[in-house]
């Protein structure tokens, strides 16, 4: 791992022109390790730009961490760029309409880096830096920075404090070693409770939509094993007045059901398209539940894409878990 690390830096240090690219639908540890990586390769005096497949907008709770501007719109990513950084992606396929920047900028001779922490990522880029072991692609970042030697600000700290926070579930699932890194970025200038304070806001609609979204919620105790299911779905009729970003944090008050180990919420993008979160708890493997059907994540968190009817979808996860 040292000598991808140090191949990786060599990488960027010889690049001038560098295009970063988060997941679709980012989450903060998407968003937050690509920024916090552009804004230190902009340190370096290089050209940078972020972007991501789709939406064509930003996550109302991230937009702040683009301190820069570095953001830019899908359409606007190189075809072929000449140095390629992919974060946060379980597969190429997670890049959405972007994903034949990957094979353009490989036929131009250019150079790809993956830095990722998901359970079996495929090697589809020249360069990768792959951990799943750690808990954040941010961790895995920060490690890279040092390995550059820039030196961290408020800017780039927050960034990759957000990356942390999140994908630890609010340090519900983090190790000493997290807490050790969350204090580093806190010593550099983190506001932790203005960061975490836009996590939790909402606007009111939100509580209409939770009330209507909970209020489906069905229990399957026999699934699983028997270890439980609990599941409901977001229909695009509950998103009035909120975002898709809004619900993120459905799956997790789900999840807080005691009779059951495995959560999952249903969330409708469009019209019969589904993105569907996977919560467990316990020693259940939820990441090979959403592998089997086209997805992927971790053990405890992962998701997949679906089509169909809420009752097809929720059928086959009910068939996946056995």
């Amino acid at each position: 791992m040292g000598s991808d690390y140090a191949d990786a830096a060599d990488l960027l240090r010889s690049a001038t022109d560098v295009t970063l690219l988060a997941h679709v639908n980012p989450d903060a540890d998407a968003l937050g390790s690509a920024l916090a990586l552009a804004l230190a390769l902009k340190k370096l005096g290089k050209r940078t730009r972020v972007s991501f497949g789709s939406p064509d907008i930003v996550p109302e709770s991230l937009r702040s961490l683009d301190t820069d501007g570095l953001l830019v719109p899908a359409s606007e990513v190189p075809a072929a760029p000449a140095t390629l950084v992919v974060l946060d992606c379980g597969s190429d396929r997670r890049l959405g309409p972007l994903i034949d920047r990957v094979t353009a900028t490989r036929a131009a001779g250019g150079r790809v880096l993956v830095i990722d922490h998901h359970v079996g990522t495929p090697r589809f880029g020249t360069d990768h830096i792959l951990d799943s072991s750690a808990v954040a692609t941010a961790v895995l970042v920060l490690a890279l920075l040092d390995e550059l030697e820039v030196p961290l600000d408020p800017a780039i700290a927050t960034c990759l404090y957000a990356g942390v926070l999140t994908d630890t579930g609010f340090f519900r699932r983090a190790t000493g070693a997290t807490h050790r890194i969350a204090a580093r970025l806190l010593d550099e200038g983190v506001d932790a409770e203005a960061l975490s304070r836009r996590f939790d806001e909402h606007p009111f609609a939100w509580l209409r939509m939770l009330a209507t979204v909970l209020g489906r919620a069905e229990l399957v105790p026999e699934a699983a094993g028997g270890r439980g299911l609990v599941h409901t779905a977001v229909h695009l009729s509950d998103l009035v007045g909120v975002s898709m970003d809004d619900v993120e944090g459905v799956v997790d008050l789900v999840r807080s059901s005691s009779e059951a180990e495995v959560a999952a919420v249903a969330k409708e993008l469009e019209q019969g398209v589904w993105t569907v979160s996977l919560r467990a708890v316990g020693d259940f493997d939820v990441r090979a539940v959403a592998a089997s059907l086209g997805g992927g994540g971790h053990r405890l968190a992962a998701g997949f894409t679906a089509h169909g009817s809420a009752e097809d979808v929720l059928a086959s996860i009910k068939r996946a878990l056995g």
